[in-house]
C-alpha cells in the first residue's frame, strides 16, 4: 500500500480557500463589474446626457 502522506490540516485550508474563492467568482459573475467597467459605463452615460442636451431647443 502505497499512499501519499498527506498535512489534513493543510488539507482543510486549501480545500477552504477554493471553495471561498468558488463562491467569490460566482458572486462576481453574478453581480460584479470591474472598476474599468463602472468608469467607461459613467463616462458613456455622462457623453449621452451632454449630446442630448446639446440638441435641447430653447423656447
Amino acid at each position: 500500500m502505497s499512499g501519499k502522506v498527506v498535512n489534513l490540516r493543510a488539507w482543510k485550508k486549501a480545500k477552504g480557500r477554493a471553495e471561498r474563492r468558488r463562491e467569490g467568482d460566482a458572486n462576481a459573475a453574478r453581480h460584479g463589474r470591474t472598476k474599468a467597467e463602472r468608469a467607461a459605463e459613467d463616462d458613456a452615460k455622462a457623453r449621452a446626457e451632454r449630446h442630448l442636451d446639446g440638441h435641447e431647443r430653447e423656447e
